[in-house]
This record gives C-alpha cells, structure tokens and sequence, in this order.
C-alpha cells in the first residue's frame, strides 16, 4: 500500500501507464538511466512551477554548465595579477609575524577562497558611498590576512601596518580576525566565533527588510553575503535559522560556503560528502542552492562521459579520499579514481598525466573566476529565497606542495625561502630573487600609480567605495520626552507592580512619541505575554513580511495578537540566539546603515546570559547599543518553576562583558533613571562623543508585585543609582514604633534589586526586636561601583610609576560609605560573588549573604529561607557581624537564629 492510495484518482490506468514506461526505460538503459530521466523529468516539472517535491540532492557537478555561464565584465588578466599580489601579501604577513613573534595566523584558508573575494570586491560588493548602508559582509575569520593583503594594495592599509598583524597592544596594529572594536572604521562584523556569522547574517538581512517595511531606511540595494567555511557548518547556530530566511523569502542573502572539504584536523567528511551534505540541508529549509565544483578542465571529461560513469564515480568517493587524490601523483589517481568500469579507464586514457593531475588536482570552481562570477550572478538575480553558493576549493591552493590539501595547513604559519620563490613563479609576480635572501620575505605593490592601483580605485568607485568598511554618520535621536520617566518617579501608590512593569509601562510611553517612538525595536523569544507586553500588539504590531493572512482566534479581545507588515515588535518565536542576533542587527543600525534604532531584547533572565553570552560579546565587538534586559530575574522569584530558570549568576557573568553597564535596580524610578541616562549615552551627543557611546545596558528586573516608591528628593540620589550606591532609608527615617536606645549598635545593610524589600525588613526587626540602628542602602550596580574603583587604583598607579603629585583617586563608594558606623552586610538575591566584588574598597568590615548553589521549586518565601538571604536570615547575620565586633553579645544571635527558626 502507497500513503497515495488513500486519496482518490480520477484516472488509474493512467498511472499503471506511467509506472509501465519507467520500468521499460529502467529493463533498456539500466537503474541509473531511468534514474537520469527521473530527475530531468523533475527538474522540468520545477521549471514548469508545478506542486511537487524539489529534489533534495543533484550530481555532484556545477549547477550552471560553462555554456550556460554569463560574459565576464572585467579585465580577467588584470585581476588574475591583482590577485597574485593579495595572495603574496597575505602570505608574506603572517609568514613575517611569525618569524618575528610566533605571533601565529593563518595563510591556506584565504588561499583556497582568494577568487571568492577577489570576484565580488570587483564586481558585486556596493560600498556606503552611495546609500550609507551598502552591502554588508561576513567575512570567514581565518581569511582576514588576504582582506588585509588587498585593503594594502589600495592604499587603505600601509606596509607598517601590516608589519603590526595581530600586534595591538600599542594601540595602531592589525586585529587577527574581523574585530570592529579594534579596527573600527574597517570591519563591520565579527565573524571568528564560528557559527555565530551565518545566524547574524540571516537575521541581518531580515532585519534590513524590517528597516524598509517600517519606513526607516530604504534596505532595497543592501544585499547580505556571508562567507563561510564548511567545516563551520558543523556549529549548530550556523544551520539555526534557515528556515527563517527561507520562509521571510529573504533573496536579500546569500551564503558562501568555501567547500575545501578540511577543517582544523583533517576531513570535514572522511566518510561522506560536505556538498551533498550541505545541500539537501539547504533545499529542505528552501533555499536556492548553486553549486560550482569543478573548473573548465573537467567540461572535456564530462562532455565524454555519455554512460554517466564519472558523474556516478565522483558522487560516490567519499571527500577524505578525494583530498588524497588531489594530494597523489598520476598513476594513484589513475588506478584509484578512474577505476571500476572500462569507460571510467577510456576517460582517464584520454589525458596525459600532466592534464590529469591538473583537472583532478587544482582544477576547482572556486579557483577560476568565470564560474566565480556566474555562481554570485545566479545568486543576486533569484527571487524570492535565499541562496547557498557551494564552492569547491583547494585549501591552501598556489602555497605549494607542502601545503595544498595537507591536513595540517590550517597550522601551518609560514613558507621557507625556496616556497615562497616558488609561490612567486606560480604567480608571475616581478619580485627579484635578491630580496628573496633574507628570511623575512618582503611586501610586494605594483605601485599606486600601476594599472592595478587605477583599476582598483575604478571597480571600487563604480560600486560605492571602499569595502569592507565601516561608517559612523548619525544625528543623534531627540531628547525622549520626560512625562514618561515622571510617571516612575511618582511611584505606583496603593497599585502593586513588578519592576519588569516599570520597565514595559515606560518603554510603552516612550514609544508613543512622535518624534522617536517609531525607532524603538522590542524584541522578544514568545514570551512578550510573561512580561506584560501584550498591550503592545494591537497597538504596535509584530513584524511578519506576509501581515495577517488569518483571523486572529482573539480578534474579538482588546489585546488580540496582531501581526502586521509594518509591525513594530520582533517576536522571534522560542529562539533566544536568533533574538540576540536580531538584537545585534538593530543594535548596530546607527553604523551599518546610519540609522539608529533604540533596540530592547526582553528574557528569562536566566535565558541570556546563562545561553547566549558569546552572541553579547559579538554584540560588544560589534560596538551594539541598547537594552538588554533580564526579566524575573535572580534565584529567588519565579515561585516554582526551579533550578533552571532560577538564575543568580547572569549579574556576575555580564560583569565580565566590557562594553555591558550592568545594573540591578530595586524600584521602577532606578529603571527610569537608568535608561534615560543610556538613552543619553548612547543615542545623544556630546564634544567627547559626539556620535554616542559605545556601550549597552544590561537591566536585571523582577516579576514580584510590590507597590513603587516615587523617587526620593535630592539630585544626588539620581547620580548614587547611575554610579551604582545611594543610602535609600537611615535608621532614624525606618518609622519604628518605639524610638532607639541611646547610642545603639549601628550597621549598613546594602542590597540590590528586588532584596532592597529583605533589607528594610531586616532594619524594621532590628530596630524593633534588637535595638539595633541599621542603614539600608541601595546598590543598582555592584559591577559599575567596582569598574570605578579599578579606574581609580590604576589612575594612583600610573601616577606613582610616573612620578608625579597628586591627590589620590578615592573610589566613588569608598566616599560613599565614608564614616558610616558599624560593620556592612551586603544581600542580593545573586551570588555572593556579585556584591563580593565591591569589598576591596569598602573600609568598613564586610559581610555578605547570596544565594549560592542550584535553584529549587518552591514558594519565594520558602526559597529565601533556604538560601539564607529573607529579611529574619539578614537579621541574623547582622547580629552575628555585630557580635564578631563585640557589640552585642553572642547569645543574641543564638536566640535570634531560635526565635525566627534560621538555620544557615
């Protein structure tokens, strides 16, 4: 029985007829002929846009044949010389930081994919001349030397700086990989992080389409190419979002994959076939997929092969043996590959062993640029997908034996001498064999005036300008209209809200104002209902390319789900990568398009850094500004869902992140505060920053109900939040029902988000219990208080290596604390070593309690009581450091701990 036979057919011996004819072609021509007839029938049957099934896999030959391939628009010999001097700088860089430093690089990645650059720098890559955003390119990391090599022989980079690759400390050398925090104003995109490329080039194009659809940067000219290795196809953040490019129909995109068939060890497939691997992946998730493996030498052999024996051969040798193969000699190659049937013997007798190692050695289409430019003009022109450009390389192609196809090339650093002469006839490059003496093998221009310097200049200036190259050009956004934070500073009242609230309350208002809202980009991985954020959908809409093409099941509601083509919101579905690459794409919208958008990515707090803390140091490398923003944070609120979305380590982790302003706010007027001074920083303008700062902010906020305080008077409680301490509550202020004794024992009880609550408690039980006066400050930033007194201990230090007089820098929250009485006990519902970090610099005795350990399922009160950290547990150890100094006596803290049933 066929799954077919349940449905109806309105005419069965047609298909009794059909099933006669491939049984006939297959008794006649044989298994593989019928199956030949199969898929040319298929193939016309897509042609012909009928509803069947694509095929999954093609022979393992070029998608586009050489008659089919377009014209060729450039000076091919020119190019072919502009080439061989990249290949020889690229070479003679990391071949001279090497025998200087063992500063290490990589030569045989960019050597296999020089063609791939060198085509579309010449022919496809737009620069930001004419539009400000132009295309945008994910270059392979290990390839950066040849980038390098070819920004020299345009005069963008000098020969001193290349001399300094992957010599930065001294502030003007060259990054080892793309690094836009280290060489700002060339490379756009991080990409040495393997995996992490592909996924933001997907959701780069994607969000270049949403710039457009909302009006806020015609994207239309943008196209996204990402180059990729195919051993980085193994990272599953590489294949994540496939499916998400070919459903948005994002034709906007292409991928590179440089198919050399290595990777860092040896085969990316020993056993298989990367390309066939690779592109039934990608036809399944929809993509168009060209393939372009073989160069011109192989047009005469499969022309021959009339019985399909070659094609069959080359679709089954598995790649490990095909590396051998371009690594043998003739006769291995002869006996080996063109062996099993008598016309597999009659096409190899057909070329001399020369022609044959030619063709089957080095003969790739990723060598030869003709198949080159065909491949990236059938990407650009198909509609209506994205699409996968396959190429077959030779790493480490034009080295030398001692380097093409070796499984240790990727480690190989540089060439002796006697390689480099021979790399150099290979080339034809006019370098002497007199400056080829010394070890260290010397830079190699034509000239700046030299045919090749003009026709560099000439492609890049009909295309846009230089590439890759990155550009800071914005106004900054208007200052945000201040009713929105004043509502946060009033407090809530009676009316009890989370501090996630606050946060989505005033973001809603900001986004209503003329002049800005439209630029605000929510992005949320299906969760935007947990934080409150439903009331956005009617008003704001979710983005999706297609609109509403349903009925929505709540239409009939106020908050029904709305998506729309002009939507606001980016609901990325249960993906947090996918959510941090569309951050890092709106992120950096002020520099790749010069358009900045204020991007906020909302989470389970323990689902950002805890998962995606890699991608936010892509965002930091990127230079990214915006909101990230950590719902139901710390280890204690979320009542019963347990140990793993029980986080009390995200606050230490982002502190690790430089360009992360890390901030744990306990009320709804910190939140205002602090995102309208990161609205300031990153999207106003001052004479230091005149473009805004490169920094984003990290907001930890709580899901726990409490009624908000308004904001307390005194602009110096606004600047202790942004610099992270400002006492919140004396002793005296607590409103205790019985006044203190006189001259009680007196401590500082700091805390952070939502254990601020735990922390005046603990003052109330104190006071009222115990006797004892006790300060409660708030501390939104433990992380920023540290960064400050760093900076201060290395500005003393620098000034007493230099020399010279001064007063000594006291750390903000030393000054703070100044002559404040007692010992000081930290609480946050984090670590101990998230309020630990501070210690160093605080000169009272220190004391802190945290929630060390695994997360549990239990009630927030239960929770707290386990780890210590409830106001009766804060209690405790406040008696306990009091009576470690002597103030109280021990036997206090024994009744305390009996009285409240603490046990730590």
């Amino acid at each position: 029985m066929s799954q077919l036979d349940q449905l109806p057919d309105q005419d069965p011996e047609e298909i009794a007829e059909w099933r006669a004819s491939l049984d006939a072609a297959r008794d006649f021509g044989g298994p593989n002929r019928a199956a030949h007839l199969l898929r040319r029938l298929v193939e016309h049957a897509e042609l012909q846009r009928l509803d069947v099934p694509p095929l999954l896999d093609t022979p393992y030959v070029n998608t586009i044949p050489t008659a089919a391939e377009p014209e060729f628009p450039g000076d091919e010999e020119m190019e072919r010389r502009i080439t061989a001097w990249n290949r020889w700088n690229a070479a003679a860089m990391v071949t001279r930081g090497n025998h200087r430093g063992g500063l290490g690089g990589h030569m045989a990645t960019y050597a296999s994919a020089a063609w791939l650059y060198e085509v579309g720098f010449q022919h496809f890559f737009r620069g930001k001349e004419a539009d400000g955003s132009g295309d945008q390119l994910y270059v392979q990391g290990h390839a950066a030397p040849g980038v390098y090599a070819r920004a020299f022989l345009e005069g963008r980079i000098s020969e001193a700086q290349l001399d300094r690759f992957r010599q930065e400390a001294a502030g003007d050398g060259l990054p080892s990989y793309p690094h836009p925090r280290r060489l700002p104003w060339f490379w756009e995109f991080p990409t040495v992080s393997m995996g992490l490329g592909p996924l933001s080039a997907i959701h780069q194009a994607r969000f270049n389409r949403y710039l457009g659809a909302r009006g806020i940067k015609d994207t239309s000219g943008s196209h996204v190419w990402a180059f990729l290795g195919d051993g980085e196809m193994d990272e599953p953040e590489s294949t994540a979002a496939l499916a998400l490019a070919a459903r948005e129909n994002l034709d906007n995109l292409t991928f590179v994959v440089n198919c050399n068939l290595q990777r860092l060890d040896g085969p990316v497939r020993g056993n298989g076939k990367i390309v066939q691997e690779l592109e039934r992946r990608f036809r399944a998730a929809g993509w168009n997929v060209v393939k372009s493996l073989w160069g011109e030498a192989w047009d005469e052999l499969l022309a021959r092969d009339t019985t399909g024996a070659l094609v069959r051969r080359l679709g089954e040798v598995p790649d490990g043996q095909f590396q051998t193969y371009a690594a043998s000699d003739a006769g291995y190659v002869r006996e080996h590959l063109f062996h099993g049937s008598p016309e597999l013997r009659l096409l190899a007798d057909t070329l001399d062993d020369r022609r044959l190692i030619e063709t089957v050695a080095t003969s790739r289409g990723g060598h030869e640029p003709r198949k080159v430019y065909a491949a990236y003009r059938a990407a650009l022109e198909h509609r209506g997908a994205p699409t996968v450009v396959l190429v077959q390389t030779v790493k480490g192609w034009t080295l030398g034996p001692g380097f093409e196809s070796r499984n240790a090339n990727h480690q190989m650093k540089k060439l002796s001498g006697a390689e480099f002469r021979a790399m150099r006839d290979l080339l034809e490059l006019p370098i002497p064999d007199s400056t080829l003496a010394d070890e260290l093998p010397p830079y190699a221009h034509p000239g700046p005036d030299s045919p090749e310097a003009r026709y560099l200049r000439g492609r890049r200036a009909a295309l846009g300008g230089p590439a890759p190259a990155r550009r800071v050009r914005f106004a900054p956004l208007p200052t945000p209209p201040a009713k929105p934070f004043e509502t946060l500073f009033k407090g809530s009242g009676s009316q009890e809200i989370a501090t996630t609230m606050a946060f989505v309350r005033l973001v809603k208002d900001l986004m209503r104002d003329k002049a800005s809202g439209h630029r605000w980009v929510p992005i949320v991985p299906d969760e935007a209902r947990t934080f409150g954020m439903e009331s956005l959908f009617p008003t704001a809409g979710i983005y999706s390319p297609l609109g509403q093409t349903y009925d929505p099941v709540d239409r009939d509601q106020l908050l029904h789900y709305k998506e729309s083509a002009t939507g606001q919101i980016l609901n990325e579905g249960i993906t947090e990568a996918g959510s941090m690459a569309s951050m890092t794409a709106a992120a950096t919208a002020y520099a790749t398009h010069g358009e900045p958008v204020v991007p906020f990515y909302i989470f389970y707090s323990m689902f950002g850094w805890q998962r995606t803390a890699d991608q936010m140091w892509a965002l930091a490398d990127q230079l990214g500004r915006g909101f990230l923003i950590g719902a139901t944070a710390g280890r204690t609120t979320m009542t019963g869902e347990g140990l793993q979305h029980a986080d009390g380590q995200s606050q230490l982790i982002a502190s690790t992140n430089p360009a992360a302003l890390c901030y744990d706010p306990a009320f709804g007027y910190e939140v205002a505060v602090i995102v309208r001074e990161g609205l300031r920083r990153m999207y106003g303008s001052s004479a230091q920053h005149p473009h805004g700062e490169d920094v984003f902010y990290y907001l930890t906020v709580y899901n726990e109900p409490l009624r908000q305080p308004a904001l307390p008077a005194g602009e110096e409680v606004a600047d202790g939040i942004l610099h992270g301490l400002y006492r919140y509550r004396t002793a005296d202020a607590a409103a205790l029902p019985a006044a203190l004794p006189a001259d009680p024992p007196r401590l500082q009880l700091l805390a952070s988000g939502t254990a601020v609550r735990w922390a005046l408690a603990a003052q109330r039980l104190l006071g009222e219990e115990w006797g004892v006066a006790a300060d409660v400050w708030s501390a939104p930033s433990w992380t920023e208080l540290r960064r400050e007194a760093l900076d201060c201990d290395a500005a003393d230090l620098a000034r007493a290596a230099a020399g010279t007089d001064g007063a000594t820098r006291v750390p903000y929250v030393t000054r703070a604390l100044a002559g404040a009485p007692g010992p000081v006990l930290a609480v946050s519902d984090w670590m101990r070593a998230v309020p630990d970090q501070i210690s160093p610099w605080v000169e009272q005795d220190w004391t802190s309690l945290g929630t060390d350990g695994f997360g549990l399922s239990d009630s927030r009160t239960a929770a707290r009581r386990h780890f210590g950290v409830d106001a009766e547990s804060v209690t405790v150890a406040a008696l306990a450091a009091l009576a470690r100094r002597g103030e109280v006596e021990a036997e206090t803290v024994r009744r305390a701990a009996e009285r409240y049933g603490v046990r730590f």
